[in-house]
Parts: C-alpha cells; sequence; structure tokens
C-alpha cells in the first residue's frame, strides 16, 4: 500500500477511535496512534524511525498545528509563509524555500488558523477577515483570509528566539560597536526618548527589547503592543498591554484606548511596540507630559524618513498645523536609532540621529553614528559605524549623573 494512502487511512482511523464525545490527554491519544499504526498493512513493517515521524505529523494534525509544528519547534526557522493551503515557504538563515508539501486541504488550514487566534483570545472570519495574533512562545502571527486574500488563507509567522537578545548578542553578530553600545546604554539610564525605526525584518522589535534591558529595574514600566512580542527582562513592576480587536460583541481596543489609559497608571516609562497610524499623536503626547525614557518602533528607510512618516501619522488622527506637529516631534524626540538588513541578510545599526529642536519651520536633525561600507567580500558587507558628530543636549545626562566623557 502507498505510505501517503496509508497514512490517510491511518488519521481517519485515529479520528474514528477518538469519537466526539470523551476527552483524551496527549498521551492517551498518541498511544491509540502506537495502536493504529501497528494495526495498519501499509505502516506495521515500516522501520522504527519511519513509523515515529509519521506518529507524531498524526498527532501534529490532530492536537497542534499540523505540518507547522515541526518548523515552530525548528529553532533554526525564523519565518514561515503560507500563500493558500498548497503553498508553504519556510525562511532558514535569510534563505526561503518552498516545502514539497502543503496542508491536506484548505479546510483544515482554516482549523490551524481559528486554533491560532483562538490561543489569543481573537476572532478571524469572513467578515473580520485581517487580525494579528501571536503563538504561545511569543511568535508573531498575521492572517489574511479570502476574499481579501485571492491565493486563499495566507498566514505569515515571524519566529522569535527563545531567549532575548541580549547587547553581547549584538555585539557578537556584529549590529553594533563596544563604544554604541555603552552609548545608547547612557542614554536610556539618562531617559532619553528613544525612537527605533527601519525596514520590515530590520530587528526593530529585538533591539528593543535589548534597549530596555538598561532600564533601571526600579522603575514602572508599561508595554503597549498590538500583539504581545516584547520579552522585558528584571523589570518588576512591569505592566504589559495588548489591543483587542472588535467582534462577538466586544468592543475594540486599539493603541491608542491602551496609551491613553496607561497615563493613569502613573508609569516611569512607556514603551510602544510600534506606530503605524494615528497612535502617533497619542505617543507623542505622552513624551512631551513627562515621562521620558519612553520607547518606540517605527517603519521608515532612514531618520529623516522617520520624521516624515510621523508627521503623516499624525495629521491621520488630527487636523493641526504643520508646524504644531513638528514642534511636537522635535519636543517629544530625542535619539532616532535606524537599523537595516543589508544584501548579505546581516541586519545592522546604520544611524544614530539626535533631535536637536525645531528651527525655522524645519526639524533639526544632527547624525551621531553613521554605517560606513568599505566593500563586499566572501558573500558579506564589510564597514563600521562612524561617530560622525556629539550629542548636543546633555541636560539629561547630568541630571542622571551620567557623563560621556
Amino acid at each position: 500500500m502507498d505510505v501517503v494512502k496509508a497514512k490517510d487511512e491511518l488519521k481517519k482511523t485515529v479520528r474514528e477511535r477518538l469519537g466526539y464525545g470523551q476527552e483524551y490527554t496527549d498521551e492517551e491519544v498518541s498511544e491509540i496512534i502506537d495502536d493504529c499504526i501497528m494495526d495498519s498493512p501499509g505502516l506495521r513493517l515500516l522501520p522504527v524511525g519511519d513509523k515515529r515521524r509519521i506518529g507524531k505529523e498524526v498527532f501534529d494534525s490532530l492536537r497542534r498545528l499540523d505540518i507547522l509544528q515541526s518548523f515552530i519547534e525548528d529553532k533554526s526557522v525564523t519565518e514561515v509563509m503560507i500563500n493558500g493551503y498548497r503553498n508553504v515557504f519556510v525562511e532558514r538563515a535569510g534563505a526561503l524555500t518552498k516545502l514539497e508539501r502543503g496542508f491536506d486541504s484548505e479546510e483544515k488550514l482554516m482549523d490551524v488558523i481559528q486554533q491560532i487566534v483562538a490561543g489569543c483570545n481573537r476572532t478571524v472570519n469572513e467578515a473580520s477577515p485581517i487580525v494579528d495574533a501571536r503563538l504561545s512562545d511569543g511568535s508573531r502571527v498575521n492572517i489574511v483570509l479570502p476574499p481579501i486574500a485571492l491565493s486563499g488563507p495566507t498566514v505569515t509567522i515571524r519566529r522569535f528566539p527563545e531567549k532575548p537578545v541580549t547587547m553581547q548578542g549584538l555585539l557578537n553578530y556584529g549590529s553594533v560597536t563596544e563604544e554604541v553600545s555603552e552609548f545608547l546604554k547612557t542614554l536610556v539610564k539618562a531617559k532619553y526618548n528613544i525612537f527605533i525605526s527601519g525596514g520590515t525584518g530590520s530587528g526593530k522589535t529585538t533591539f528593543l527589547n535589548v534597549l530596555s534591558g538598561f532600564i533601571p529595574s526600579d522603575e514602572r514600566v508599561i508595554t503597549i503592543e498590538d500583539s504581545a512580542e516584547l520579552q522585558l527582562q528584571g523589570i518588576g513592576n512591569l505592566v504589559r498591554l495588548e489591543t483587542r480587536n472588535g467582534g462577538q460583541g466586544a468592543a475594540e481596543i486599539s493603541i491608542r484606548d491602551l496609551i491613553r489609559s496607561s497615563l493613569r497608571m502613573r508609569p516611569d516609562r512607556i514603551i510602544v511596540g510600534e506606530v503605524r497610524g494615528g497612535e502617533a499623536l497619542d505617543m507623542l503626547q505622552c513624551l512631551n507630559t513627562g515621562h521620558d525614557g519612553s520607547m518606540s518602533t517605527g517603519h521608515a528607510n532612514s531618520s529623516v524618513d522617520m520624521l516624515s512618516r510621523l508627521e503623516n501619522m499624525v495629521l491621520m488622527a488630527t487636523e493641526l498645523p504643520l508646524s504644531a506637529v513638528r514642534a511636537q516631534i522635535a519636543s517629544g524626540l530625542d535619539i532616532i536609532v535606524h537599523l537595516g538588513r543589508l544584501r548579505d541578510r546581516s541586519r545592522k545599526v546604520l544611524e544614530i540621529s539626535e533631535v536637536c529642536g525645531y528651527e525655522n519651520g524645519e526639524i533639526s536633525l544632527k547624525r551621531l553614528y553613521g554605517f560606513v561600507e568599505e566593500g563586499y567580500e566572501n558573500g558579506s558587507v564589510k564597514g563600521h559605524l562612524r561617530k560622525t558628530g556629539d550629542l548636543e543636549n546633555r541636560e539629561k545626562l547630568a541630571r542622571a549623573g551620567l557623563s560621556l566623557g
């Protein structure tokens, strides 16, 4: 008998054995699968390793995330992309590979999707076909369903390291230098308001996690995210807030709602995972109302571009004069750290810029560090972060009793 056909028969047999009226533990399901394999003429004569692999595949299809489960458990996989039930891609070390097999059917993929969103109290359906969710290990999930997704249910899973990356890890990767590491550590302790910009996959969330590791442990920190991804360590007085999409009688809770609520929680610092729209206005209000040391991230191609995008996002929320918006940004932000993913797929700090103020209708931006590319060798970009300027506003450093030397 064909092994694929025998495996399909095995799934059918196991489902019949399990029935619908009784609850089974994972161990009991595994035992039933093993028994059914031994009863199957097409499977019982297979080598032990093959029987274990098939048994795990059947178990994952019944109790876990089907073919996704093995990739969720594989630490080398950084991203999983599903473009309809037949087309599944995985990313390892920056390289995409298409799997030889997909899900058994669109219905099975939809079952897995509903299992994912139910795990974080979210809903997704034809009426509300777009949702951001997360897996139990913290992986970020974006789901888009038909009729919006023309090629079928589309799922993108971004994996994060089980152990948060530290600044030492970034030093080992060559993403920053020792000098820049100490510089950023000093700025965080001195409560500079820091904004991290970069493109998709440039490491903004990871870098935000690293910088948060420099926050003194005795401060009260509130994190606000669409889907909880940040892994702040060593902060006892930590409040984590997450948005909620509406539906099934539940009111929608947006980033803007959470930011406004956080102001009544007596925070020392507020960390907004990412700003994409009108919540930029509320974030700036936080930065300009005494919550020094706050941080956030956003998508942009450069530090200058990030300022322009912040202007546009604020104007999406209110009809303020552009001069007033720019004055708010210049007053609220102190430092912009821009990250990039180079052509060798390495992630590096490309710019660190100081927001110096608002003059003559423009935001004054001063570049403190810039990445200088020196060549391309053996598939790797060679270069270093070069100091290009000195910090002008040292008042916060002085108040914190710190010095840059």
